[in-house]
């Protein structure tokens, strides 16, 4: 009978053991398959990082789907926009058509620099496409700057109405110094065409 007692209490701790075993080793399972989710959040951040010096972005509201186009002039270059993507400062990373061919509803374009060129910088912004009658667009440009081994910080901000075909507005000109600071009183919004008009 003791035997009969012994090979219970036996049986019982074996059970026992296994299992905890098998919750630890499941434990251990789960917290393997988060590692690579850890790891992605972890790189997207830092996709997210902005890869240029200067950065202009031009956002119109996503029930608005017309085509909306962002200039922007770096000092004694070309403009660079949707039919000259790419200049010596300046890369247009995102063209938007409006409604078309568009995998989201959001409406932006973004141009980043590579490097920071001292003098004066022009932005601008043209609608392109058909705008119907009585449609009027606001369009929010937001200026940022990224220095040597500092976070990415805006320093300019403005909405642009266009209300008709080929209009092109000035959002801004402004005078960076080679370190990428503003300088004081460089900003002007005088129009300043850039493909509508003689450039200057």
């Amino acid at each position: 009978m003791d035997e009969i007692d012994d090979f219970e209490d036996d049986t019982s701790g074996t059970v026992f053991r296994d299992v905890i075993l098998l919750a630890l080793i499941g434990f251990v399972a789960m917290v393997i398959m988060l590692l690579p989710h850890i790891k992605t959040t972890t790189e997207e951040a830092q996709d997210h990082k902005a890869p240029g010096n200067v950065i202009v972005e031009m956002h119109w509201p996503t029930d608005q789907p017309y085509d909306v186009d962002l200039w922007v002039q770096a000092p004694g270059q070309q403009p660079v926009g949707f039919w000259n993507q790419g200049g010596r400062v300046f890369n247009l990373l995102r063209d938007d058509l409006g409604g078309e061919g568009d995998a989201t509803k959001e409406n932006y374009e973004i141009s980043y620099s590579r490097g920071i060129s001292a003098g004066v910088y022009v932005v601008n912004v043209h609608m392109y496409g058909h705008l119907p009658s009585g449609i009027t667009i606001p369009v929010t440009i937001v200026v940022s700057v990224r220095q040597k081994f500092d976070s990415t910080r805006q320093i300019l901000k403005t909405v642009v109405q266009l209300y008709k075909r080929n209009q092109e507005e000035t959002a801004y000109s402004f005078r960076l110094s080679k370190e990428g600071d503003l300088i004081d009183g460089s900003v002007s919004t005088l129009r300043h065409p850039l493909i509508t008009g003689p450039i200057r």
